[in-house]
This record gives structure tokens, sequence and C-alpha cells, in this order.
């Protein structure tokens, strides 16, 4: 499955290629922070400069340039220059580029309707839009806007993604198939446990955490990529809660206990559970770093209800009684992706409504200031420079990137 997000990834980063720089000149370093304050849900609109204080690596910054936006417009800014020349001197960009990111094993209803209120209430005309499904990557170009209304675009990434959905998680539902057929039968859970029964089990388990990495560097390219996009670069990334099967405690005693010749076999039983942690095949401290210091906001929207095919009672019950269960398997990978939103400044969220969570993201999003500031004795050395934004005197909610590279 996440070996679909990776593909996906490298296809949405394409080349990316960078310039060099031929002449070295002493320029004043600006450092755009978007920033989101909030009373509980609702945005604050009423600070001003004075309200704000910013720290880098913990010293205190002098703010130069705070600009209120909301959607695409600037609704009021605040300098030491005067408007024209603040103007040209921070050019705070505030084109939007979308990235609606499906980390799913099924479609889900409520996915449809989030994407038609993108469409309808969030898409503006000058906004760019990526749309990453479980399988393929695609970009919605600016004459598409003028050949085909909303709500067909919005029906046709609706198709895809069903589609796609489907045809990427077939390897995924085939093998969690086959993991339950195996654990179910008396050759694991009988005093018949067999060699060649337990490596059997361990590939296929070791095949479907495969289908589930998320690979650094395809995280990195992602992050390259939207680093040359210009303005507000907002990534929605919808997760769905996984589960997998496994053997229950009592399970696991009684092939232990039905095979006294081999008091070994428990202990293999149990090694069987390390196929099941979710393995974080990135640096989640690097990423942090390099999605913050590219200005791109992650919003972690992650869906709780699971696959319906896991839902069906019956079929549930008639596991029980053969000692299998369904553990959710996705703790390392939501405490991954909860910081790096928090990183970034993004907004998060644990749901079972997609179309809710969507929407409460979306308006998060919407609404935000850019503050400015030049750093203080600032060295190009490569080093990661912490930034902390307070609202003084309040105890708000405050979003913003975590920080930057110097270089």
């Amino acid at each position: 499955m996440n070996k679909a997000l990776a593909l996906s990834l490298i296809l949405l980063a394409g080349a990316v290629q960078f310039g060099q720089d031929l002449q070295h000149e002493a320029v004043p370093i600006n450092i755009e922070v978007p920033v989101r304050v909030f009373d509980g849900d609702r945005f604050v609109d009423t600070l001003t400069i004075e309200d704000f204080e910013v720290f880098e690596d913990g010293t205190r910054q002098e703010i130069a340039a705070v600009y209120l936006v909301k959607k695409t417009e600037i609704q009021r800014e605040e300098s030491e220059l005067p408007r024209d020349t603040a103007r040209q001197v921070f050019s705070p960009q505030v084109a939007r580029h979308f990235v609606l990111l499906f980390e799913i094993q099924e479609y889900l209803p409520k996915l449809g309707e989030a994407v038609k209120y993108f469409f309808e209430e969030v898409l503006q005309p000058g906004d760019t839009l990526s749309a990453v499904t479980p399988l393929k990557t695609y970009h919605f170009k600016d004459e598409a806007f003028t050949k085909m209304s909303k709500a067909a675009m919005a029906e046709q990434l609706i198709s895809k993604l069903k589609k796609d959905t489907k045809i990427a998680n077939a390897e995924y539902w085939s093998l969690s198939r086959e993991v339950e057929d195996l654990m179910a039968s008396t050759g694991i859970f009988s005093s018949g446990v067999g060699g060649s029964e337990m490596i059997a089990l361990k590939d296929m388990m070791l095949r479907l955490e495969q289908l589930r990495y998320v690979e650094e560097k395809n995280l990195k390219s992602f992050s390259d990529y939207l680093r040359t996009k210009d303005g507000q670069k907002n990534v929605f990334l919808f997760y769905q809660k996984e589960v997998l099967p496994q053997m229950s405690t009592q399970a696991l005693m009684d092939a232990s206990s039905g095979n006294p010749s081999n008091p070994g076999v428990l202990f293999d039983l149990m090694d069987l559970y390390d196929f099941y942690r979710r393995d974080i095949t990135f640096d989640v401290k690097l990423i942090k770093r390099l999605f913050s210091d590219s200005s791109i906001t992650i919003h972690f929207l992650y869906l709780t209800r699971i696959s319906s095919r896991e839902l069906d009672a019956q079929r549930m019950q008639s596991l029980l009684s053969l000692g299998l269960t369904y553990v959710e398997q996705s703790e390392d990978i939501f405490s991954a992706f909860n910081e790096v939103a928090e990183a970034t400044g993004g907004y998060t969220s644990s749901s079972n409504n997609a179309m809710d969570a969507f929407k409460k993201a979306v308006e998060a999003s919407e609404n935000y200031y850019l503050l400015y500031y030049r750093p203080q004795a600032y060295r190009a050395d490569g080093r990661f420079r912490t930034i902390k934004v307070r609202v003084k005197g309040r105890s708000y909610r405050v979003l913003h990137r975590s920080g930057y590279l110097a270089d």
C-alpha cells in the first residue's frame, strides 16, 4: 500500500533542477513565517504587529512586517517601511498550491463529499492542484479549469480515486486473506506447527509490511518538488486507520501448550508480532526540518473508520472462533505524520468523518498571518534554525513552521 504512496510521490516530484549561484552578494535575509492563531477552534484575526513575538534559536528577533491573509487576499498589513516599499522588499506570496494525498485502503463516501466540497467551495482561479491516489498522481492544468466545470472535475477525480484505490490495494487485501487462512489452519494452531508454515507466514507478513512502507528518499523528493512552487503550499494527507490479522493471546498459549515437544513454539509465534510493528523507514526529525524549511504545510487527517471488510460482524465472529483478531497497526505512522504536521504549522485531526475533518482543515488553512523578520547575525552555515512565535500575554494556540535551514 505505501509502496503505491512512494511511487506516487516520485511521480509528483518529477525532475527538479537547481541553478547555481554565480555571484555572491550580501543581501538582507527576510524569513517568512505563516502563522495561524486560534482561540479554541476560532481563528483570531484581530492581532497587530505589536501582539507578536518571534524567537530564533531562543533569541528574540525584530519583526519587520505582518500581513493578515484570508484565502488569497491581504486584508491588513503593517510594516516598518512604507506600503509600496514593503511589498517590494517582502513580496508576500499568497498564491496557493494544493495537494490532496490519499493514503487509504478503501474508498469512503465521505471522501467523495470532501472532494466535491474542495472543488465547489475552496478552489479558486489561480490555484493549482495535484491529487495523489494510492496508485497515481494527477495534475490539474490551467486549461482544465476553462474546459470543464468544477462539478465535472470533482466527479472525474472521485472516479479515479475509487478505481485506483481498488487496484492499488488488491495485493494488500489478497495477502491479508492468505494470512488469515494460514493462521487459521491446523498447521498453525495445533501440535502440528511446522517450520514450513512458520516460514510462509513470516514471508506473508513481511510482504504486507513492505506494501506499507514510506520511503525517506521519496519524501525528500516530494519536499524538493513543492519547494519550487511559489506561494502557500497546503498538503491534505488523508490517512486511513490500518488493521491486520493477528493471533489472540489465548490462541498463542493454546498453540504452545498443544506442542509440549517443542517449547520454542510460543517464542516462534510471538516473534511473528515483530512483523506487525510499523517500521518508520524515514528519519522523522530530518523530514520535519525539510518540510518546514520548504514552507510546506501538512494537514494530517487520520481517518478512524476502518474498511467495511473488517466491519462485517459475522465474519469477525468467525475469525475470533479460530483464534484470530484484527488489531490497529497505524500507531507509529500516526505519531510520525502528526509530528510532521505540527512542525509545518498544519492542522491535525483524528475523525471518523473525512468530510468534517477536511472542512476544518481547509478553514484553518485559509486564514493566516504572514510574519517577516530579519535574523540577527545571519550565517549561511547549513544549520537548522528553530523558530518560535508567541502572542504576548495570551494563551492562544499558535501554529507555524518550526524553522528553516540557513543555506
